[in-house]
């Protein structure tokens, strides 16, 4: 990531708004931005695969819960931020830790995305690294672009849903759906 290309276009931006970039308030605010960007967008110097640890473990799903993560909109450059589920269906006892399973999550969304492509990357990328029998992945989230620019749709919440394998098939849905339902309060 190029810090000093953030900060001139942040000073562009901020001219094109009008303001002076003199003012007290807006002196570090290109330096602040792109340090913020660095952290914001960790996910473009990991590849979400290689966060996924393969450990040895029973061939019974696993499912994971409201794991936090946040991403910015490519499109307009504004927050969202939801809770994933991840479940899979291990094959020949490859599972992954949960902890690997949280930080696909964070790695994946750390880049500009859509929710859309956020939860088909990370179903894809528990396929390739586990290749399991099945991959559930939802994502429930608040679109700032939706609220802020739009705002007719203030506290409303998009669900992406992501199915592979088995649990596309009804005998792997039902097993899945049963545990999802049992497990909400």
């Amino acid at each position: 990531m190029d810090e000093g290309m953030i900060e001139e276009a942040v000073r562009l931006l901020l001219r094109g708004l009008g303001e002076d970039l003199q003012r007290p308030g807006l002196q570090d605010t290109p330096r602040l931005v792109a340090e913020a960007s660095q952290v914001m967008l960790t996910g473009y110097r990991r590849d979400p695969r290689q966060v996924i640890e393969v450990i040895e473990g029973p061939n019974e799903i696993v499912l994971l819960r409201d794991v936090p993560f946040f991403s910015v909109c490519e499109h307009h450059l504004l927050p969202f931020f939801g809770t994933a589920d991840v479940a899979f269906l291990p094959d020949g006892g490859r599972i992954a830790g949960f902890g690997s399973l949280a930080d696909l999550v964070d790695v994946a969304a750390r880049r500009l995305q859509i929710q859309e492509r956020l939860t088909a990357e990370i179903a894809d990328a528990l396929e390739a690294v586990l290749r399991p029998r099945g991959v559930y992945v939802t994502l429930r989230a608040r679109q700032l672009c939706m609220q802020m620019i739009e705002g007719r749709q203030l506290g409303s919440e998009t669900q992406t849903l992501a199915v592979r394998g088995a649990f596309a098939e009804e005998s792997g849905r039902g097993q899945l759906l049963a545990l999802l339902a049992g497990g909400r309060r």
